[in-house]
């Protein structure tokens, strides 16, 4: 039964990662535009979903991220969410929250940016999803603590935002709303697992970057992916140990 789970994850995280190309570079722009509204010729562009490409350029021609690179990892994913969650209810949960997660972490290290119609319906998606979930019998979290590490993951951020408004961007603060829903599901000590998680894996980048020459000490980095990242690991020990 866990084999089939998590072959019917990885299914689900190719599919929903194959639709991912067309959003991602649309919403890969400067922070004052929403999104693109043109292919870089000029034509008209359509659709959210699916291949970035461009009818009247032709389909054959692609702008955004494109090939496996996005099935693979939003799969990739997928299966690790349902290996460490097993059949409980809030499984469903993760797998449609999941390639949100993907497209954000993609866009970000793009352009530095998590755009408001992603991260703040992440977050209220994932409080009302959650608190679905808890309604039904076998979950394994709690849907107040979802609530509250909500708040509390969005107050840490914006606190450190406050701070060093050039080292943050705003829109790490709302992201951090839907990673401390899903992380406070499973509890306190998941929460800081995942924060401590994601500040580990961003300091650990940003060395890397300053030994090979690429970044200096204040250097700014797109702190998004790694949020996102220590939010899934965090995650994963959650589920399994819940």
């Amino acid at each position: 039964m866990t084999a089939l789970l998590i072959a019917v994850a990885a299914l689900w995280g190719a599919a929903t990662g194959a639709l991912l190309p067309r959003a991602a570079y649309r919403f890969s722009v400067p922070g004052e535009e929403p999104w693109r509204r043109t292919c870089p010729d000029g034509h008209p562009l359509g659709g959210w979903l699916g291949r970035a490409s461009c009818r009247t350029c032709g389909r054959g021609r692609s702008y955004g991220p494109g090939g496996l690179l996005l099935p693979t990892v939003t799969a990739l994913v997928c299966a690790g969410l349902a290996a460490a969650t097993g059949t409980r209810p809030e499984l469903a949960v993760w797998l449609l929250l999941a390639p949100a997660g993907v497209l954000l972490a993609v866009i970000d290290l793009r352009v530095r940016r998590l755009p408001d119609p992603l991260t703040l319906p992440l977050a209220a998606a994932a409080l009302a999803l959650l608190g679905l979930v808890s309604l039904v019998p076998e979950h394994a979290g709690s849907r107040s603590h979802a609530l509250y590490g909500a708040l509390a993951l969005g107050a840490g951020y914006w606190v450190l935002w406050r701070i060093n408004p050039g080292g943050m961007g705003f829109g790490d603060v709302k992201l951090a709303l839907g990673a401390g829903a899903v992380l406070g599901w499973y509890g306190w000590d998941t929460v800081l697992l995942g924060t401590f998680a994601g500040f580990l894996l961003g300091a650990l980048w940003g060395g890397v970057l300053v030994l090979a020459g690429k970044a200096g000490r204040k250097t700014a980095i797109p702190f998004g992916p790694f949020l996102i990242a220590g939010a899934y690991a965090g995650l994963l020990i959650g589920a399994y140990t819940a």
